[in-house]
């Protein structure tokens, strides 16, 4: 039967009005329910931690941080319940006009750079005898590869400053190039690393070789107005000799007197890994229970870097530096001269009056060495690396260097001490790292000079520390050593050295030892899981992470032996 529209007008209801019944709550299943979009982003609904919008006129960093929250907000496309407008969207802006000229305009590419080996061949095997061991520092050497420090992308750019959370990173090259048939183990962030702890004693010495010569205090005093002390060349036989190839180590080894085995200048590089910035690499080699952390032939740890923790680090030729003295990698090479030479110069070579320690230098060949031996003793020192779940002890033998002794003023004593040389470029160049002009602040203040190195050189200044702190020596000595112009990278002169006691040093540097030996402790723990073999620890030269490979047993083994053949044709041509 139709329906009339006057029986559907009469079933209406007789309220004021009609359709729906409407609600205020916007709820789906109980839950607030807003429009939104398909290009919105999920942000915060509610932010009790920020400021209250009223103090919107202050402007400066928070102001900024704010802007940069708000446009995050949830339903910030559609006029959303929870989305709050903004004037500007800065997510959305670049910069696009590079036409401003400047002399400290700075792009990113790809470069390289040399440093200079030792003259000595390190010898292979080390049971026939002492043979011969690699040299450091001096004149002469060869030429290679050093690790391309902060290479990157080419081209101009603008200049940064502290704002720029846009800024793009540099692409740096490996220290070490990873071979197609090395296999990845583990990866390990530093920040895993930062967390890591492990208490250990402070060591017990084993034996000692070679002799200290005694320190020439006058290095301690101001020198005189508009005087300068010159920095000399001064020959003499100083080793680096790698772990595998220490006779020393190796009798320690065959008596069973520990299970771990490296020398200071590794072991310092993997305690400090979380303030690295620049790719390096370990070799570990698991025979056995035995292990040994060695370093290559030509690897950058034995290096000297300058400015590697500078927000502004120095740059390579295809980045936009013109000037080639003060390139990473001839930074690097400066400063490895400038501390071989230092050390040399600051102690009283006497035969009559030196510090012999119980052995001779297990490294010198009277018969063959030509020059002087240095002013160097090493310390075989072991510490206990072991748990409380560990069944057997775990111990570590590390080869620690000391370079002078002194009397104690007071006692009477002797004192060994670690000499090390920071250097000035030009406070003025790019890569300087906002440091102060040494001439006319070392003196007035010093200790701002120390804090802005403290800062652009931490990792450097970490490693040498530990390596202290490791040989138990009781200061560390701190030569301040500048270009007598800044343009010529081969005349310098000393201002001042400072001393510090290397385990209060630490603490200002906010430097703990004990997060060192649990990132020790964490890497030999994984070694130990592996079957034996030959094993890589790299750096990553654009990440903050380590990386393990497992590599063929003969790596590094042929251009060692290359490197060899061509070192003995080129003294026989001679």
């Amino acid at each position: 039967m139709p329906i009339s529209l006057a029986d559907i007008v009469g079933n209406l209801p007789s309220d004021e009005t009609w359709g729906p019944p409407t609600t205020t709550d916007a709820l789906v299943d109980g839950v607030p329910y807003a429009p939104y979009s398909k290009g919105d982003k999920l942000g915060r609904m509610a932010d009790w931690t920020s400021e209250g919008k009223d103090r919107e006129g202050r402007g400066g960093r928070q102001q900024y941080n704010r802007y940069q929250r708000d446009q995050q907000v949830y339903g910030a496309g559609t006029s959303s319940l929870f989305a709050v407008q903004v004037a500007e969207d800065e997510s959305s802006f670049s910069v696009v006009d590079n036409t401003r000229t400047s002399t400290k305009t700075r792009g990113f590419g790809r470069g390289g750079a040399t440093f200079i080996r030792g003259r000595g061949r390190g010898g292979r095997d080390i049971r026939g005898g002492r043979g011969t061991f690699q040299r450091v520092g001096g004149r002469g050497g060869q030429q290679q590869n050093y690790y391309d420090n902060r290479g990157g992308r080419g081209g101009r750019g603008r200049r940064f400053g502290w704002k720029d959370y846009d800024k793009p990173q540099r692409n740096r090259d490996s220290s070490v190039n990873i071979k197609p048939d090395w296999q990845m183990l583990e990866e390990i962030d530093f920040n895993r690393l930062a967390k890591l702890n492990l208490e250990t004693s402070t060591g017990e010495d084993i034996d000692s070789y070679g002799f200290l010569y005694y320190y020439d205090r006058t290095y301690d005093k101001p020198p005189v107005k508009n005087t300068e002390r010159k920095l000399n060349v001064v020959d003499r036989a100083a080793y680096n000799v790698t772990t595998s190839q220490d006779p020393i180590i190796h009798e320690l080894a065959e008596k069973d007197e520990a299970t771990i085995f490296a020398t200071d200048n590794i072991l310092s590089m993997l305690m400090c890994a979380p303030r690295s910035v620049y790719s390096w690499d370990l070799v570990i080699t698991r025979s056995g229970n035995k292990i040994f952390l060695d370093k290559r032939d030509g690897s950058s740890l034995d290096m000297v870097s300058v400015n590697e923790n500078a927000a502004d680090a120095p740059l390579e030729a295809s980045e936009g530096n013109k000037d080639s003295i003060n390139f990473p990698g001839a930074l690097a090479l400066e400063a490895t001269f400038i501390n071989h030479n230092f050390v040399n110069q600051t102690v009283i070579e006497s035969e009559t009056s030196k510090y012999e320690m119980q052995h001779e230098n297990p490294f010198y060949n009277p018969s063959e060495e030509t020059e002087a031996l240095a002013s160097k003793a090493y310390r075989y020192r072991r510490f206990d690396l072991s748990l409380e779940k560990d069944e057997d002890p775990l111990h570590l033998i590390v080869r620690t260097e000391l370079d002078a002794v002194v009397k104690n003023n007071i006692s009477g004593e002797d004192q060994l001490l670690v000499v090390k040389a920071l250097n000035e470029f030009d406070h003025k160049a790019q890569g300087s790292g906002g440091a102060l002009d040494w001439r006319s602040k070392l003196t007035s203040q010093r200790g701002a000079v120390v804090a802005t190195e403290m800062k652009n050189n931490s990792c450097k200044l970490a490693r040498w520390t530990v390596q202290s702190i490791l040989a138990r020596a009781d200061v560390m000595k701190l030569g301040f050593v500048s270009r007598t112009t800044p343009k010529s990278n081969d005349r310098h002169v000393i201002l001042g050295v400072m001393g510090y006691d290397p385990r209060k040093f630490a603490e200002q540097m906010n430097l703990n030892l004990n997060n060192g030996w649990g990132i020790v402790r964490t890497i030999i723990d994984m070694v130990r899981g592996m079957k034996d073999g030959k094993y890589v620890l790299v750096k990553d030269p654009n990440k903050s992470l380590l990386r393990l490979y497992e590599v063929p047993a003969g790596t590094f083994e042929e251009e060692d032996g290359g490197e060899g053949q061509e070192e003995i044709a080129e003294e026989g041509a001679e």
